[in-house]
């Protein structure tokens, strides 16, 4: 099972911008620049499914407005 998570999609924005800051810093180099751009490459890719996984839920919800539907899969509530 997976933990309950306390982040909402809003937060991406700020984790964003964090990660930013920190590739940002012109103290940073050698070694620790090295692992702050790998660090970024993993946040990049789960933001990138994170945002997939939100456009879904939209996208369902919008179909089931437009042909009356009430409900919808349980995975996307």
């Amino acid at each position: 099972r997976i933990p309950s998570m306390k982040n909402k999609l809003s937060d991406l924005n700020d984790h964003l911008f964090a990660q930013l800051e920190r590739l940002n810093d012109e103290d940073l180099k050698g070694q620790l620049l090295e692992e702050e751009i790998e660090r970024s490459k993993a946040i990049t890719g789960v933001s990138k499914e994170v945002v997939s996984n939100a456009r879904l839920v939209l996208d369902a919800e919008r179909y089931k407005r437009e042909h009356g539907m009430t409900t919808g899969p349980k995975m996307l509530e």
